[in-house]
């Protein structure tokens, strides 16, 4: 079964349960083996159109090739790895995650494969790293991919002065704090309404 991914995007985020994980794993190829039904309901495919299919039939146009090169050269180095990511549903909408990848390994120790189990993440977090996806797809776009991939390396250096994984988690692991702040302080007011209104309704 041969998937083909959408030519055209939808500006629209897909409904999908974001309290819950998205899990996958692969061949180390990329090949998918397994995805759970959290996947499937994101991507709008099923579990059967997925198991077999590359992984980049979710590839978001939006997304600068740089993330992946930086994913794949941190796999073959033996090391765990973190991104955050536009994904591509089935009817071409998309959904924001942050992935957080694993190496797997047979009885003898060798790679087989690797997971990834994919959160979603605050739009908080969405504003902050689009627009830089943003601009390292209009230099791959004008000036070539490796263009791209040096502006990126001297980006992490001078503005941000860590990693791209090390970037990634400590920008979602702030952002979640804050949105939880922010819903616990809803929720405290919201709670409070009772007493403060009941006497007016």
């Amino acid at each position: 079964m041969n998937i083909t991914t959408p030519v055209n995007t939808v500006d629209e985020e897909v409904k999908w349960n974001k309290n819950k994980t998205i899990v996958s794993k692969t061949d180390t190829f990329g090949t998918i083996l397994y995805a759970n039904d959290v996947f499937s309901e994101a991507s709008e495919y099923s579990t059967l159109e997925l198991i077999g299919e590359p992984h980049n039939i979710i590839r978001h146009p939006d997304m600068p090739k740089v993330a992946y090169k930086l994913l794949w050269e941190a796999l073959k180095r033996e090391e765990n790895f973190h991104a955050i990511v536009k994904n591509l549903t089935k009817s071409g909408k998309y959904y924001w995650v942050i992935t957080d990848f694993t190496i797997d390994r047979d009885e003898d120790g060798h790679i087989s494969g690797y997971t990834a189990r994919r959160k979603s993440v605050p739009q908080s977090v969405v504003d902050k790293i689009e627009p830089l996806y943003k601009t390292l797809l209009d230099i791959e776009k004008t000036k070539g991919e490796k263009v791209s991939e040096m502006y990126f390396h001297a980006y992490l250096n001078e503005e941000i002065g860590k990693s791209y994984d090390e970037f990634v988690v400590d920008l979602f692991e702030e952002e979640s704090k804050k949105e939880k702040k922010l819903l616990d302080k809803a929720k405290r007011i919201k709670g409070l309404q009772w007493f403060f209104f009941s006497d007016y309704e």
